[in-house]
C-alpha cells in the first residue's frame, strides 16, 4: 500500500482533514483581510504607531491570560469523556462551572487593567497620554467573558467549523473599519475601536454558537444542574490549575513578545517586531484548525487506551505538517525582504533579521503542534508547567542581557529557543509515556 493510499484510508485522519479544511477556508479569507488590515494600518500608523497600538492591544491579552484557566482544555478534556459516556449531568455541571469561573476571571482581568493602565503607559508604551487606551481596549475582556469555554463546546460537539464563520464576519467589519480611516484619514483611535469591534463580534458570537450547541445536546436547563454532580473536582482542579500556571507561562515568555520589546527598546522596535511576528504566525492559519480538530480526537484515543492507533495518528498528522510547514518556511526566509515590503512598506526592512529568527522556532512548533494536547490527554498537565518554566527563565534572563544589544533580531532568536526547547521536551516525554503505557 502506497503512503497516499495510507492516508487516505485511515477514516480518522479523513475525518479530521475534512474538519480542518471547512474551519481553514474560512479562516483563509479571514486570512487575506487581515493581511490588508495589516497593510493598511501600518501604512497609516508607521512603525512607532503601529507598535503602539500592538502594545496596548497586548496587554490586555496577557493580562487576561495570568487569570485564565484555558477552559476550552478542561471542556475538551472532561466536557468530551462525559458525552461520550453520555452523562449529561457531570457535563452540564462541567460545563456551568467552567462558564461561571472564566466569566469571573475576565471581570478581574479587566478591573487590573483598569488599576494598572498608567504604568503601562510609562513603563511600556513609553508614550504619554494614552493610558485611555489601555482600559479602552480592555473592555473586550468582558466581551470574551465565555470563548475560552465556547470553543471547547464547539470542539467537541464537532462544530469547531463555526469558528471560522464567526471569525471571518469580524474580519470583514475589522476591515471595513480600518478601510475607512485609511482612506478617509482615520487615526490610531479608529484603528483601536476596529480592533475592539472585532474582538467582542469574535467572543460574542461564538458565546451563542455554543449556548444553542448546549441546549440540543443537554436541554434547556442544563443550566440549573448542580455543581455538587460534578464527582470529579479534585482532579478537575488539578487540572485547571496546572493549565492556569502553565498558561500564565506561555503568555509571559511566549506570547507577550510586544510587551518585551516595548520594555526593553521602544515603540518603533516594536512596529518592526510586530510586522515580522505577524507575518510569521500565519503559520498559525493552517495550524490553528488542526489544534482544534486534533485535540478531541489524541483524548478520545487516550481515554479508550488506543496505544496503537495514537501513534499512528501523531505519525500522521506530523508528516503532513512537516510538508506544509517546511515550504512555507524556506518561503518566508527566501523572499521575507518582499513580503515585509508587500506588507507593511520599505520603512519596516528592519524587520527581516527577526522574521527570519522566528520562522525557525515557528516552524518547529507548528510541525509537532499535538505536543501539549497529548501530555493533557495523557493526564500529564504539570510536565508542560515544568518545561516551559524552565526554558522561559532562560529565554528571559538572556533577554535582560541580549535583546538592549543586539535588538528585536535577539528577541525573535529567543523566542526560536523558547520553542525548541519546551516543544522538543514535551514532544519526547509524550512519546515516550504512549511506549510505557503500550507496553504494559
Amino acid at each position: 500500500m502506497s503512503l497516499l493510499s495510507k492516508f487516505k484510508n485511515d477514516p480518522l485522519f479523513t475525518k479530521v482533514m475534512r474538519s480542518s479544511g471547512s474551519l481553514f477556508s474560512n479562516n483563509t479569507v479571514a486570512l487575506g483581510l487581515s493581511v490588508a488590515q495589516g497593510i493598511m494600518a501600518t501604512r497609516l500608523l508607521g512603525p512607532a504607531g503601529f507598535g503602539l497600538i500592538g502594545v496596548v492591544m497586548s496587554f490586555a491579552s496577557v493580562v487576561n491570560s495570568i487569570f485564565s484557566f484555558r477552559m476550552s482544555e478542561l471542556v475538551v478534556r472532561y466536557g468530551g469523556e462525559y458525552l461520550n459516556k453520555q452523562d449529561k449531568e457531570q457535563a452540564s455541571a462541567l460545563f456551568k462551572a467552567a462558564s461561571t469561573t472564566e466569566a469571573l476571571v475576565s471581570l478581574l482581568a479587566f478591573l487590573v487593567v483598569l488599576a494598572t493602565a498608567q504604568l503601562a503607559e510609562i513603563y511600556l508604551a513609553k508614550t504619554t497620554g494614552i493610558a485611555w487606551m489601555f482600559t479602552f481596549f480592555a473592555i473586550n475582556l468582558l466581551a470574551n467573558f465565555n470563548t475560552e469555554t465556547s470553543t471547547g463546546i464547539l470542539q467537541i460537539t464537532e462544530k469547531i467549523k463555526l469558528q471560522g464563520t464567526v471569525n471571518l464576519i469580524q474580519a470583514i467589519v475589522t476591515t471595513l473599519i480600518i478601510a475607512g480611516a485609511f482612506f478617509f484619514g482615520g487615526s490610531i483611535t479608529v484603528i483601536l475601536v476596529a480592533y475592539l469591534i472585532g474582538k467582542s463580534i469574535l467572543g460574542l458570537g461564538l458565546f451563542t454558537l455554543a449556548q444553542n450547541q448546549l441546549k440540543e445536546k443537554l436541554g434547556s436547563g442544563w443550566w440549573r444542574t448542580p455543581f455538587s454532580k460534578l464527582t470529579a473536582r479534585k482532579e478537575i482542579f488539578r487540572f485547571a490549575f496546572s493549565s492556569n500556571i502553565s498558561a500564565t507561562i506561555i503568555k509571559i515568555f511566549r506570547e507577550s513578545e510586544l510587551i518585551w520589546v516595548g520594555f526593553f527598546l521602544d515603540t518603533t522596535a516594536v512596529g518592526y517586531y510586530r510586522v515580522a511576528y505577524t507575518i510569521v504566525h500565519f503559520l498559525a492559519i493552517p495550524a490553528d484548525p488542526l489544534i482544534a480538530t486534533t485535540f478531541p480526537e489524541i483524548n478520545k484515543l487516550a481515554v479508550e487506551k488506543a496505544w496503537g492507533k495514537l501513534k499512528s495518528f501523531l505519525k500522521k498528522i506530523t508528516a503532513f505538517s512537516f510538508s506544509y510547514n517546511l515550504a512555507i518556511g524556506v518561503g518566508l526566509i527566501l523572499f521575507g525582504h518582499w513580503v515585509i515590503q508587500i506588507y507593511s512598506g520599505k520603512e519596516y526592512l528592519a524587520a527581516y533579521p527577526a522574521l527570519v529568527a522566528l520562522t525557525i522556532g515557528l516552524v518547529f512548533n507548528y510541525i509537532l503542534f499535538w505536543n501539549r494536547p497529548l501530555l493533557l490527554a495523557l493526564g500529564l498537565p504539570e510536565f508542560p508547567v515544568y518545561v516551559t518554566l524552565a526554558a522561559g527563565i532562560i529565554k528571559l534572563a538572556l533577554s535582560f542581557w541580549l535583546v538592549p544589544v543586539y535588538g528585536v533580531a535577539a528577541a525573535g532568536g529567543l523566542l526560536s529557543f523558547y520553542y525548541i526547547a519546551s516543544v522538543g521536551m514535551m514532544v519526547l516525554r509524550g512519546i515516550r509515556e504512549i511506549g510505557n503505557r503500550e507496553s504494559v
